[in-house]
Parts: C-alpha cells; sequence; structure tokens
C-alpha cells in the first residue's frame, strides 16, 4: 500500500471536528441599550432572546397613538458626533429617517427683547474649531461685546480641561462657570441653552466631567460634530417597528409583554432566567434595564456595592403638546430666551396630521412642572408661546395635552461617576447595560447604545466570539 493510500485510510477513519457549540445570552430589557447589545451579539453568531415588559421596544424613546396623531412621548434629538447612534439607525435602516442638518443652525428668540430684534442664532461656518462658531459668537445679540469675549476664553479653557481627571466629577458645572467669568446672562443664553438639553440639569446641579464631555465632544471637537438630527417620522418606526425588523432578520427571539422576575447564577455556571411559565437557560445575561430594577435583579455579590445604583438620582423631563387650527411656526424648531419654554419643535408631518399644526414643547429639568395638573400647564405654556410665536395669536387651540417622563435620565449630579457602573459584573457571565451606565455620556440615545456596545463586547470576549466588524466601525468614526 503506498504511503498516499495509507493517509487517505488514516483521514477517512479520523472523527471531523465538532462545529462549536452554540453560546446564548438573554437580553433583559428592549430600549436601545438592549436592543443594540441583541443585534450586536446575534451578528456574532451567538443565539439571542430578548425580553420586554412593555408591549413594545424603544424603552422611553417611543410614540403612541392620540386620536389620528402619531405622538412621540418626547422630543429627541441627536448630533453629528453621536456616532454609536447613527451606527444603530444604519443597522436598522433607518438613516434615512432621521436626517441631519447640513450644518449647524439653531434659531434663539429672545421675547424679553423688542419684536424684530429677538432672534439670534447660533450656527457653524466651514472653518477649523474653535473658529467654526467665531462668526456665530461675535454678533450673538443676546451677549453683551463682553461676554461674548469671556465665553471664548471659557471654551478655550474647557477646551484644556482634561475628561479622565476624576476629579473633574466632584465639581459642579455652574460654579466652574463663575469661576471662568461667566454672567448669569451667559449661563442662560448659552451654556444652559445647550447644557439643559443634553444634560437634563441646569449648570450648577450638573457634573462638571459630564458638562465637559457634551461641549468637547459637541461643540469644540469637529466642525461638523454639533450639528443636529431628528427623526422625521414617529420614534415607533426606528426604535419599535424597524428595530424588530432588524432583530427577527438577526434571528433573535423577542418577547414583549414578558417581565422577567429573577435572575440566577446556576452551579454549572450557567444562568437561569425566571419569566412567567418559562424558565430561559443561557450562557450569559444582559441587564438592559434602568438602575433601581438592575438593583433588584442583581445576584447577590455581582458588585462590591449594589446600593450605590440606588444613589443614581433621577431627573424628569416634560413635553407640552400643541395643534392648531393652522400653521403658526415656520422653522423646523426654535430655541426660547426669557420664557419658560425651552425648545419648540414642529412635528406636523412626522405625527401625521393633514390641517393645522402640531407643536411639541420638550421642557427638560422640569422638577417644578413635571406633576402639575393639565389645565394649571395650559394656562401657564399657552400664553408663553402667544409671546414666543406670533403666529399663535389669531390661531385656536384644538388640543393641549402633555406627556411627563418623571424618572426621564439619570441626574448628572456631581459625585455621579462614582455610582455609575461598568458593563462587566463580578458575576462570570452577567453584564449591564443602560444609558445610566459608565459609557463617560450624559443619559442620551447615544449613551444608550454605547452601553449596549460595551456589554455584547464584554460578553462576546469572555463566550470566545469575535467582533463582528460592522459594529465597531463607529468606533473609527469616532
Amino acid at each position: 500500500m503506498s504511503d498516499g493510500s495509507r493517509t487517505a485510510q488514516a483521514h477517512a477513519g479520523a472523527r471531523a471536528p465538532e462545529a462549536p457549540a452554540r453560546r446564548t445570552v438573554v437580553v433583559v430589557g428592549g430600549g436601545l441599550a438592549g436592543v443594540t447589545a441583541a443585534l450586536a451579539l446575534a451578528d456574532a453568531g451567538v443565539d439571542v432572546t430578548l425580553v420586554e415588559g412593555r408591549p413594545r421596544l424603544g424603552g422611553l424613546a417611543f410614540s403612541f397613538q392620540r386620536g389620528e396623531l402619531t405622538v412621540d412621548n418626547g422630543q429627541h434629538v441627536y448630533l453629528r458626533c453621536c456616532t454609536a447612534y447613527r451606527w444603530f439607525l444604519d443597522r436598522i435602516e433607518g438613516t434615512a429617517l432621521a436626517p441631519l442638518q447640513n450644518r449647524l443652525d439653531v434659531p434663539v428668540v429672545d421675547v424679553a427683547k423688542p419684536e424684530g430684534r429677538r432672534l439670534g442664532r447660533l450656527r457653524r461656518d466651514p472653518l477649523p474649531v474653535p473658529l467654526h462658531l467665531g462668526r456665530s459668537l461675535a454678533v450673538y445679540p443676546h451677549l453683551s461685546l463682553a461676554e461674548r469675549a469671556a465665553v471664548g476664553r471659557a471654551a478655550l479653557a474647557l477646551k484644556g480641561l482634561d475628561l479622565a481627571d476624576p476629579a473633574l466629577d466632584a465639581q459642579d458645572f455652574g460654579g466652574w462657570l463663575a469661576a471662568h467669568g461667566q454672567s448669569a446672562r451667559a449661563v442662560e443664553a448659552l451654556w444652559d441653552l445647550v447644557g439643559v438639553a443634553t444634560l437634563n440639569a441646569v449648570a450648577g446641579d450638573a457634573s462638571l466631567a459630564l458638562a465637559a464631555m457634551v461641549f468637547k465632544t459637541g461643540l469644540l471637537s469637529d466642525p461638523g460634530a454639533a450639528d443636529i438630527g431628528w427623526a422625521s417620522v414617529p420614534l415607533g418606526e426606528l426604535h419599535d417597528r424597524l428595530a424588530r425588523k432588524a432583530l427577527d432578520s438577526a434571528g433573535v427571539r423577542t418577547e414583549v409583554r414578558t417581565r422577567v422576575t429573577s435572575v440566577l447564577h446556576n452551579e454549572n455556571g450557567g444562568w437561569s432566567v425566571q419569566v412567567p411559565g418559562e424558565t430561559l437557560r443561557a450562557d450569559a445575561v444582559v441587564l438592559a434595564v434602568p438602575q433601581r430594577e438592575t438593583h433588584d435583579l442583581l445576584p447577590p455579590g455581582a458588585l462590591d456595592a449594589p446600593g450605590r445604583l440606588l444613589e443614581i438620582g433621577t431627573a424628569p423631563i416634560l413635553n407640552v403638546h400643541v395643534v392648531y387650527d393652522r400653521p403658526v411656526l415656520a422653522r423646523p424648531f426654535l430655541a426660547a430666551l426669557g420664557t419658560p419654554v425651552q425648545w419648540v419643535f414642529d412635528r406636523t408631518e412626522a405625527s401625521g396630521l393633514r390641517e393645522g399644526q402640531y407643536l411639541a414643547v420638550s421642557q427638560s429639568a422640569a422638577r417644578d412642572d413635571i406633576d402639575e395638573p393639565v389645565a394649571v400647564l395650559r394656562e401657564r405654556y399657552l400664553p408663553e408661546l402667544e409671546r414666543l410665536i406670533p403666529g399663535t395669536r389669531d390661531a385656536v387651540v384644538k388640543d393641549f395635552f402633555v406627556t411627563r417622563e418623571r424618572t426621564a435620565t439619570f441626574a448628572p449630579t456631581p459625585g455621579t461617576g462614582r455610582l455609575r457602573p461598568g458593563a462587566r459584573t463580578k458575576a462570570p457571565g452577567l453584564y449591564l447595560a443602560g444609558a445610566w451606565t459608565a459609557t463617560g455620556w450624559p443619559a442620551t440615545m447615544e449613551g444608550a447604545v454605547r452601553s449596549g456596545v460595551s456589554a455584547a463586547d464584554a460578553a462576546l470576549s469572555a463566550l470566545g466570539r469575535p467582533r463582528p466588524a460592522r459594529l465597531f466601525a463607529f468606533e473609527e468614526a469616532a
């Protein structure tokens, strides 16, 4: 027998190598963090079950029906620097439905000034940082010449801060601004105009670390970083329908209206996730639910100090919705000064309204208003809108309602950074996700998606599965 024949027989008699066993992960929570983690894991060849207690996906960025209107629970925007959320939109094939501005342009109306002199703009030029905002700041009418110069000096000082310095988290942004020559007017007309909407806190209540991250990344990193994007369709179209379609295509089993009652670490190293009528077995679990719910589901020993999760405060957001019988606002949105109104968005087309105009007033850090009766809010905000938008004065209000998120975000107070855990826990195979975890970002859609990526990355490493290449493309763009 020839050597070739013996080799062939040896190969024929050898057992073929077994394919590696499929690994399984249960993701608890169907907000942006959970959906991201599920997609990332499924793209890497993991069998994923996603469990969500609500009847829909999307977490706190969702839509509902009110008669013929499709209403977003609140106005959500993102910036060009939000590379993870932009990856998410691309992954669910929703990029075209949430376009970005070609160039940052924010109309700012000060109702305390005489009509005809109320409008200012924050916009950028196609120039390098920081010259891209120089012309806009130089002619910004809501600050004096001295205040504009002081803002420029503070911006340069902010740009020089080291975001890795843990001492920043212990300081408040308002105190830092005052120490750097910022007047109360400058804080109102510029720093809080941006900061309240992104941090959900006024400067005096916000961690310097998070505020510095927002301004350095959004305004001082790249000329186009702060260009604003928002959904031209209801949020449910993106975060529920398209997200569910992407999950289905990736092979994820998605269970809504299914609340998890316990998460247990088995003696064999696996996990048992208990839902009504079923126990889900998995090699790993991602908890992508709010911090208090996470605390209640954590098995003993998963975190050194689980009580810290309960120390992470929350902050509310109120949205006032007004439907007029005619068009009253020609701009897609505006920001306001000299009035309780913060930001106003035109939601007419996205809501499906056929006649008139539908405006959504987005009120962040809304502790004073969040529990007020609708009648009180109507008496407060309709006259303010008449002061702000002349077209509303002769219009008829066809509908007025409010949506409230009492725990819309974690509160970005000084010291919060030490309370936010990372994706990994001390329990092998258990990972955390959510905008409240240690993403380095405030509670935004970007932070939520980044947390889902971090949890998936940690799980894939432990499961011995490679990163799906397209998942981390946004890191190169960041």
